[in-house]
C-alpha cells in the first residue's frame, strides 16, 4: 500500500481501512449499488463509523463520512484528527463536496482525509488539500 502526503504511519491507519471495511457491509445502497464505508479517529484514538444510506429520492441520500461525523458529534467527540473513506471501486473515491464542507466543519485543516479501496490503494489529502479557503465557523466570528 502506497502512501501519499502523510504523517500517520501506515499502522495508524489499519484500524480505521479495518473499521470502514465493515461499515461498508452495511449500506444500504440498493440504487447505485456504490457501497461506502467511512471512519474516523479523535484525539483520544476512539474510533467512529458509519456507512453510506441511500433513499429513492436521491437527494436526500446520506454519505458515510457524513454518518461517521454525526455519529462521532453524538457520541460528544469533535475532535477528530483524521478520517479514512473506503470503497471496494478500482479507483480511489474521495470525499462529494456536500462530505468536504462537513469534513471542514469538524476536522482541523491539516488533519488528514484518507480513501482507500479493496485493492489495497490509498490515497492521503489534508483537509485543505480536499477544500482550499473552505467556509469554516471560524468565518464566522
Amino acid at each position: 500500500m502506497k502512501l501519499d502526503n502523510s504523517n500517520m504511519k501506515l499502522t495508524d491507519w489499519q484500524p480505521l481501512i479495518t473499521q470502514a471495511k465493515k461499515s461498508a457491509l452495511n449500506a444500504y445502497a440498493p440504487y447505485s449499488k456504490f457501497h461506502v464505508g467511512a471512519a474516523a479517529i479523535n484525539t483520544d484514538n476512539q474510533i467512529f463509523s458509519g456507512c453510506n444510506v441511500e433513499n429513492a429520492s436521491y437527494g436526500l441520500t446520506v454519505c458515510a463520512e457524513r454518518n461517521c461525523l454525526s455519529f462521532a458529534v453524538n457520541q460528544q467527540s469533535s475532535q477528530i484528527k483524521a478520517l479514512l473513506v473506503y470503497t471496494q471501486q478500482e479507483k480511489l473515491t474521495p470525499p462529494c463536496g456536500a462530505c468536504r464542507q462537513v469534513i471542514a466543519e469538524f476536522l482541523s485543516q491539516d488533519a488528514l482525509v484518507a480513501s482507500a479501496n479493496h485493492l489495497d490503494h490509498m490515497k492521503v489529502w489534508t483537509v485543505a488539500e480536499l477544500l482550499p479557503d473552505a467556509f469554516t465557523p471560524q468565518l464566522l466570528s
